[in-house]
């Protein structure tokens, strides 16, 4: 057996096991409360007895519990699993062969369930998910042949304008350009790549457009959002997660403060000519 057998023997393992820490959990709740097995009911009474409540564990509470677990692994890879295996350990292995893969791939799931859930994700026809590479570090610039002063001269450390996870997601939409970007999420990172999850959605299927949860994204005005800083990475960028105070300039954007602010300027000194490309 190989070692991506292994893997995903060993993933199925620790889901497993997981639903069984979830099944644990709930059964000694339902102690907890005084429920304690299940209830011999007595036959053949007619005095209007009605039994209580039996404990049991249905199919939604199992997932919710099971999700509810796999966040708190995500959120300390390193630390050991009941299994004797940590999500790094895993992920280290993966990224053998992540590293061979091209930059934009398309998976079946998601490698982090609870989070794609967390974000829109389902598993039903018109949702895609892809799994993006970009490297990491900052930017340079050839060296100036010419004369600059040092402050000019810079060739290395130059910072990204966009985040990694916005530049992610805008590469699977060039990928994908009949899909639309719903979110994405940080998988992993070495030392010299990060990888994102994209989530995609079709918005001309119907099982999108019949779907009221998610349908709106077939609306006209989210054409292209990736590129226009709607999704959370480009709300993010924009600094659109900021409220109330020193964030007055955020909205609508800042070029539109800022136009705002030239224009009373403009009106204040009856100025409409020199500013009319502008206003």
């Amino acid at each position: 057996m190989d070692k991506a057998s292994n893997n995903s023997v060993s993933l199925e393992l620790a889901f497993l096991n997981l639903l069984l820490r979830a099944s644990l959990t709930t059964s000694l709740m339902a102690d907890y409360r005084g429920i304690q097995g299940p209830l011999r009911i007595p036959r053949g009474r007619g005095d209007g007895y009605k039994p209580p409540a039996r404990a049991s564990l249905k199919t939604g509470e199992v997932l919710r519990m099971a999700y509810k677990y796999l966040a708190e692994a995500w959120k300390r890879p390193h630390e050991v699993g009941p299994m004797g295996v940590s999500i790094a350990e895993l992920m280290r292995e993966r990224l053998i062969k992540w590293r061979r893969e091209p930059a934009v791939v398309r998976i079946e799931k998601p490698t982090r369930l609870d989070k794609a859930r967390r974000l829109g994700y389902k598993a039903k026809q018109g949702f895609v998910v892809v799994r993006v590479r970009v490297r990491r570090g900052g930017l340079s610039k050839p060296r100036p042949r010419a004369g600059r002063r040092p402050k000019r001269m810079g060739v290395r450390k130059y910072k990204h304008a966009k985040s990694l996870r916005l530049i992610a997601e805008e590469r699977a939409a060039r990928k994908f350009p009949n899909l639309e970007v719903l979110n994405s999420y940080w998988v992993w990172e070495d030392g010299q790549y990060k990888w994102f999850e994209v989530i995609l959605v079709d918005p001309h299927h119907p099982a999108i457009k019949n779907d009221p949860e998610i349908n709106w994204i077939c609306h006209p005005s989210q054409r292209g959002r990736v590129f226009r800083g709607k999704t959370g990475a480009g709300r993010r960028m924009r600094g659109l997660l900021h409220k109330g105070k020193k964030a007055e300039k955020m909205r609508p954007s800042k070029r539109a403060a800022w136009l705002r602010k030239l224009r009373k300027k403009a009106k204040k000194k009856g100025i409409t000519k020199v500013l009319k490309h502008l206003l």
